[in-house]
């Protein structure tokens, strides 16, 4: 399982694709530096011996655009992105208690917000959002993360949908579509493979909460199936409609979920450090602030514009490319 992406560093975008892309565009780039380097002796020699060795070089239109191109090529790849701030906290959830105010464990809403324990798709495709881009009316949520009992907001958090399975057949996702990921009851980390904690800039991951040192800050990855049954919105247990690819990341979808769709993962950030953490949960029936980080879980209620979302599917996961918050491919 890939724990961490490797974000960070120098890279302003902090995206591995990006860094790999930026390797390849200095490579390209020093092979066509070469070829008008070459091109330029020889007119420089031309020159000589014609007496206008004193005219400035100038690149011929075919190595121009060459150059150009290589410049601002978009950055390969199978993504597009939210970037969702928290919109507050409340003890609701629409999909697990739908109708039932007041009767969840404490969660950190992004996205809608509009978004409490009586959403629907009308309400939410009606409601206001937090993200960038105003066309992603989603609701998303996670359990609220604590620090000695405080609530603690997240600093950041962007949602990316991935072309992992069979990206070429990869279709949006329906409107209304709900799915729930990760297990909120588990009593050891191995029951809830989802939970993935680190401390930004060191490699380990856990699924409990670490303690991260000082110049450091609390990050989670939580990544969504991406196979879906074709038929259901949601299911008894919010899971079953969907499935993972066959043989983990990259597999085949099952011929029970045959509709490849994006990955959604969610990458959110807090800016904390040190001891006494615990997440939002329900503990012998009982909500409380005091669940272990190995209980992480996260929910999806999709709300996009219909058309835009198509749109991103097909312009930057089909196609092959990363994709701002505009839909459009990153140029590198």
């Amino acid at each position: 399982m890939r724990f961490t992406r490797g974000r960070g560093g120098n890279d302003p975008t902090g995206h591995p694709y990006l860094r790999r892309a930026g390797a390849l565009t200095v490579a390209l780039l020093t092979v066509v530096a070469g070829g008008v380097l070459a091109g330029r002796d020889a007119v420089d020699a031309q020159a000589a011996s014609s007496g206008h060795a004193d005219h400035a070089y100038v690149l011929s239109p075919v190595q121009e655009r060459a150059a150009l191109e290589l410049q601002l090529a978009p950055v390969r790849g199978s993504e597009f992105r939210a970037d969702c701030p928290s919109k507050g906290r409340a003890n609701d959830d629409p999909i697990v208690r739908p109708g039932q105010p007041g009767a969840s464990h404490m969660h950190e809403f992004f996205g809608n917000t509009s978004t409490n324990a009586y959403s629907t798709l009308t309400s939410l495709r009606a409601g206001g959002t937090t993200c960038n881009p105003v066309a992603d009316r989603s609701a998303y949520w996670v359990p609220t993360l604590y620090q000695n009992g405080t609530a603690v907001a997240p600093q950041s958090v962007r949602i990316y949908y991935q072309g992992i399975t069979d990206r070429a057949n990869v279709r949006p996702y329906p409107q209304g579509l709900r799915i729930v990921v990760g297990n909120p009851l588990a009593t050891n980390p191995d029951q809830n493979p989802a939970a993935r904690w680190n401390c930004v800039g060191i490699p380990q991951a856990s699924r409990d909460l670490p303690v991260c040192p000082a110049g450091s800050r609390l990050e989670t990855y939580l990544d969504f199936p991406t196979c879906w049954d074709g038929r259901n919105l949601d299911s008894a247990d919010h899971k079953s409609h969907m499935a993972f690819g066959l043989g983990g990341v990259g597999g085949t979808c099952p011929t029970s979920h045959p509709v490849p769709v994006p990955r959604l993962e969610y990458l959110i950030t807090y800016d904390v450090r040190g001891t006494g953490l615990t997440l939002g949960g329900t503990r012998d029936g009982a909500n409380v602030t005091t669940a272990p980080g190995y209980t992480f879980h996260g929910d999806f209620f999709n709300a996009w514009d219909e058309q835009a979302l198509a749109d991103r599917v097909q312009q930057c996961v089909v196609s092959g490319y990363i994709c701002g918050n505009d839909g459009r491919p990153i140029q590198q």
